[in-house]
């Protein structure tokens, strides 16, 4: 039961914004604005906030790298997978690829956050590890040329803000108090406006299309990835938060812009966003399941 508690807040906000896009009178453009502030100011507060109010190690850090590396190349091997397997059309394939490892930082930076004990320090530190990895994927699994990707790559704002934060972490570098509180201060809106966001982001358009494909994904996301998590995270040398939160990390639904670059680089959004969706709802059960577990084992 104290699981499902757990969980509640951050799929009741989810729901909350699915019910004001519908009945509030705000528009779509709204709250994709509110999304833009949200990954470009307010979630970056948090990530450099969360990496340097708690001390963190090199070797810790190293450890933490080594997982999320791990995670990301089991995702994206078991999704190109699926090509032989099922031998779908490879523009549908292409697009939903990242469905399989890419993840929703909002809802895995609050379920960590309910964990306490430096819990939100580790997931950062995952997060900021795994941004790059899974973009590169999402990206070349699109099979086009994008110019600037790796400036794209490099100027990312969760980039920016995990290496700043680690920087002035390993570093011992002070943060003047005043920048710190208005820093603070932003990062406390991130969670319950990007949860917002992702219910606004839900969409029943496309879910006929390719359901069997769809499907491999989202069994990937939500099933596989964290059994492989549980089973990394018990292979590295881990305190048990550190192993509960990569198990969430690794069970955490996809990623609400995945269907944004499906749709930037010409492939097919409608069932990435279908898939997202999908993989969302479903992950209100799931979720609590293997918390269960990583209670039970770690």
């Amino acid at each position: 039961m104290s699981v499902f508690f757990l969980i509640l807040p951050d799929f009741l906000l989810i729901a909350l914004g699915a019910g004001l896009l519908r009945w509030s009178g705000l528009s779509k453009a709204f709250f994709q604005g509110l999304e833009s502030l949200v990954y470009f100011v307010l979630f970056p507060a948090l990530l450099f906030r969360a990496l340097t109010e708690t001390n963190i190690s090199i070797s810790q850090a190293y450890l933490l790298f080594t997982a999320a590396a791990s995670l990301c190349a089991v995702g994206v091997a078991l999704s190109w997978l699926a090509l032989p397997v099922l031998k779908p059309n490879p523009l549908s394939h292409a697009s939903l690829v990242q469905t399989a490892y890419r993840f929703n930082t909002y809802l895995g930076l609050s379920l960590a956050t309910s964990l306490g004990g430096g819990a939100q320090t580790t997931m950062a530190v995952i997060v900021g590890f795994s941004v790059p990895l899974v973009n590169i994927a999402a990206v070349h699994a699109l099979a086009r040329q994008q110019s600037g990707l790796l400036k794209q790559i490099v100027k990312n704002p969760l980039i920016l803000a995990t290496t700043a934060g680690l920087v002035c972490n390993l570093g011992n570098i002070p943060i003047p108090t005043p920048i710190e509180t208005s820093i603070s201060r932003l990062g406390a809106g991130a969670l319950g406006l990007g949860l917002l966001c992702v219910g606004t982001s839900l969409s029943r358009s496309g879910m006929q299309e390719s359901p069997s494909l769809t499907a491999w994904m989202a069994t990937v996301r939500l099933l596989i990835m964290p059994l492989a998590g549980a089973i990394i995270a018990l292979l590295l040398p881990l305190t048990a938060l550190e192993r509960h939160v990569i198990l969430i990390f690794a069970a955490l639904p996809t990623a609400t812009s995945a269907h944004v670059l499906a749709a930037q680089m010409g492939g097919r959004p409608q069932i990435v966003a279908v898939t997202m969706t999908i993989t969302t709802l479903l992950s209100a059960i799931t979720l609590p399941a293997w918390l269960t577990i990583a209670n039970a084992i770690f």
